[in-house]
């Protein structure tokens, strides 16, 4: 990764880490907690793509791993965050065509899943039974719930701040399409195709302006 996406990254890992423990992990809600770390990691891999997408969820979930009061072996939610962040960035358009918060949603949905299972797959290899005793379909169902509740106010700020970062043309349709369709859900508003036709009339209005001075100086 660049280095301007790699900082975005880390700080936007570092907010994400800082809220997860000291606010949400302290709600008490019954059975998940609402993980705000995976729905960074997803707005970055729907932007940047699965290989980033991995790195930046092998960071996250290393983060988590050794921040306080984690209790389990080190490296597990970063294999978990990490596969997460690679199929997740498989879903960004390589054409700019995805405009439905459809497949997003669907998306965050198989993530708050298979984030889950995932985790108690690899505490199972370890020996760590504790999601036994909490009930395994109780924490399925209040996981997808939670980051489904919570993703729409998250997951497009996320993707529109990693935009930013984005110099490639053909990046930055597709990251904005994406976002569009977040944003656009339900209200007829197609933000990237004003910005594209804004930047058209501007090109053609300089190029006007040009063809005047150089009519002028003819004369």
């Amino acid at each position: 990764m660049r280095l301007n996406r790699t900082l975005l990254s880390i700080v936007l890992v570092v907010v994400a880490l800082v809220v997860q423990v000291s606010v949400l992990a302290r709600l008490q809600l019954p059975g998940a907690v609402p993980d705000l770390l995976l729905l960074v990691v997803l707005g970055l891999a729907f932007v940047y793509g699965h290989v980033s997408g991995a790195l930046i969820g092998f960071g996250a979930g290393l983060l988590a791993d050794l921040a306080p009061p984690a209790d389990h072996a080190a490296g597990r939610y970063a294999l978990v965050l990490c596969v997460i962040g690679y199929f997740a960035g498989l879903v960004k358009p390589e054409n700019g065509q995805l405009k439905s918060a459809f497949v997003p949603m669907v998306a965050v949905v198989a993530a708050a899943i298979g984030s889950t299972l995932l985790y108690a797959l690899v505490g199972a290899l370890v020996g760590d039974t504790a999601a036994r005793h909490v009930g395994l379909g109780s924490l399925l169902f209040t996981a997808a719930v939670y980051d489904l509740l919570l993703a729409p106010f998250v997951v497009p700020l996320i993707m529109a701040i990693a935009r930013r970062t984005v110099n490639d043309p053909l990046a930055d349709s597709s990251g904005g399409d994406v976002a569009a369709g977040w944003l656009a859900s339900g209200t007829g508003l197609r933000i990237g195709s004003q910005r594209g036709g804004l930047r058209v009339k501007v090109a053609r209005n300089r190029a006007a302006r040009a063809g005047r001075i150089k009519g002028v100086k003819r004369l």
